[in-house]
C-alpha cells in the first residue's frame, strides 16, 4: 500500500482558535491516514502547524513569514526512498519553477513541492514531479481552494483536492 503524505501551502492565517481549528478540520477531512503533513510556505502563524500534529510536520519558510528555526529557506526530505524538495517561492507567477528548479539544479530530486502562487499544479517534466497544492484560503486565479497529497509506493504521484 502506498504511504500518503498531506500538502499544504499559503494558509494565510494569523492565530487564534478559529485558525487552529480550521486546520485541525483540513487534516481530519484530506490527510487522514497520513504519514507526514508538508507545508510549502506562507503559513504567517508558524505555531499553527501544531494543529497537524501528532503526524511529523515539515516546513518551509515563505515570503511572508517570520524567520523561524524549524523553517528554513528550502531544505529536501527523504520519505519513502524519495527524495523530495521543498521551497516557497518568490516573485511573478511567469517563470516560476524555473527559478525553483535552478535552486535545486545540483540536487537530484523525485519531486519538488513548492507554493507562492496559490495556483495548484501537478505535472510531470521529466522524471521529476512538480507539486503545487495551491492554497486552501485563498484560491486567488484559481478556481476554487485546493491541498494536495503525495502518493509515494513503485512511483511517487500527486493528487490535488478541492476544499472549501
Amino acid at each position: 500500500m502506498d504511504a500518503m503524505v498531506g500538502v499544504v501551502s499559503d494558509t494565510h492565517l494569523r492565530g487564534g482558535p478559529e485558525c487552529y481549528t480550521y486546520l485541525e478540520q483540513l487534516g481530519r477531512n484530506f490527510f487522514a491516514g497520513a504519514q507526514a503533513v508538508i507545508h510549502a510556505g506562507d503559513m504567517i502563524n508558524a505555531d499553527l502547524l501544531d494543529a497537524f500534529r501528532p503526524l511529523p510536520v515539515y516546513g518551509v519558510r515563505g515570503n511572508m513569514d517570520a524567520a523561524h528555526p524549524d523553517l528554513p529557506y528550502k531544505r529536501i526530505i527523504e520519505l519513502a526512498g524519495f527524495r523530495i524538495g521543498l521551497i516557497h517561492g518568490w516573485g511573478s507567477p511567469q517563470g516560476l519553477e524555473e527559478r525553483l528548479l535552478s535552486e535545486f539544479a545540483d540536487t537530484q530530486l523525485d519531486c519538488l513541492v513548492y507554493g507562492h502562487s496559490h495556483y495548484p499544479l501537478n505535472e510531470w517534466r521529466g522524471n521529476l514531479l512538480l507539486f503545487n497544492p495551491g492554497s486552501p484560503t485563498d484560491s486567488r486565479e484559481a478556481p476554487f481552494p485546493t491541498v494536495g497529497r503525495l502518493y509515494l509506493g513503485e512511483t511517487i504521484r500527486g493528487e490535488i483536492l478541492r476544499c472549501g
